[in-house]
């Protein structure tokens, strides 16, 4: 009533309002989400101007995965398709991951290391990160084995295994040659011996109580997947200044961009109940086959590294 009774649009108070009311739905779809629902729900939110909103998306999505990471499958095949569409939201996102997880490893906190790596693990599954982040995410947790790293690393594995098995079978043979090695030192806690040689059974079984993804979740084309190649020492800045609220001059323009883009992006699905995305701008990570190949022998030197100091090699 309050946003009705101002007549311009172009003032704070309104878009205050608004922006307040854009928080309202962000939070209220993505709290609705569920495995049935994902493509619907994905997009009604894609009609309210997430772009505007990435901020308080990426926030909002983070601490639901939190709270409810059994979730998290769902959660990250809802940034998937986001991601498709607006690959900057989905890097946001994925910065801010991998910021908490650096943060939380650096000051030992096993709870946030295990959300966040989490999540990580299921965006890898989803092609929004690529496998070079978790295997990087992999080796520096195997380089410091205490309980809590190995911990961590072994649930990671659980979650993405069946995924980096499919696409980097000798560097995830690497990281098991690790994790043997430290089971055979006997210098861990049993629980955590134990975790590994369940892990160990796992991945013998071919992660079948594993699955990447499931088939209800498979919501973006092939063609249509956009793959961040993020590195752990690259990201250092979150961008939290986009949570908070931010007069703009163009406000009722950009407002009209949105709407005509997001109309675009919507109007080819026959329904709301259509359950896959495509894309018709972007495909693929823009990296050249020259700078993956750097950063895979950078991953397998740092591997052949780990073994030569445990006697492996």
């Amino acid at each position: 009533m309050i946003q009705a009774e101002i007549t311009d649009k172009s003032s704070a108070a309104y878009q205050s309002i608004a922006r307040e009311a854009l928080e309202k739905y962000i939070h209220g779809y993505i709290n609705k989400v569920n495995v049935d629902c994902v493509a619907v729900i994905t997009r009604k939110l894609l009609k309210e101007n997430i772009v505007r909103g990435r901020g308080v998306f990426c926030h909002s999505i983070i601490k639901a995965q939190a709270a409810s990471p059994t979730f998290t499958h769902v959660y990250a095949a809802m940034v998937a398709i986001i991601n498709s569409k607006f690959p900057n939201i989905g890097e946001l996102l994925l910065k801010r991951l991998v910021i908490q997880f650096k943060r939380a490893f650096g000051c030992s906190d096993k709870t946030v290391c295990l959300s966040s790596s989490h999540f990580i693990a299921h965006l890898v599954n989803q092609m929004v990160a690529h496998e070079i982040l978790a295997l990087e995410i992999l080796t520096l947790l195997i380089e410091s084995p205490t309980d809590d790293n190995v911990e961590v690393a072994i649930t990671f594995l659980k979650e993405c295994g069946m995924k980096l098995t499919e696409v980097s079978l000798d560097r995830v043979g690497g990281i098991f040659e690790l994790l043997k090695n430290i089971l055979h030192q006997g210098k861990l806690d049993k629980r955590v011996q134990y975790m590994i040689e369940v892990l160990f059974q796992v991945r013998r079984d071919g992660f079948k109580d594993h699955q990447s993804i499931i088939k209800s979740l498979e919501l973006v084309e092939e063609y249509a997947l956009f793959t961040h190649l993020l590195l752990l020492e690259d990201v250092t800045y979150p961008k939290d200044i986009l949570n908070e609220f931010k007069f703009h001059d163009q406000y009722e323009t950009n407002e009209e961009k949105y709407k005509a883009l997001s109309k675009n992006i919507l109007g080819s699905h026959a329904s709301d109940s259509d359950g896959s995305f495509g894309s018709g701008s972007n495909s693929e990570t823009a990296l050249s086959d020259c700078d993956k190949g750097k950063i895979r022998l950078m991953i397998n030197t740092r591997v052949v590294t780990l073994l030569m100091k445990r006697n492996q090699i």
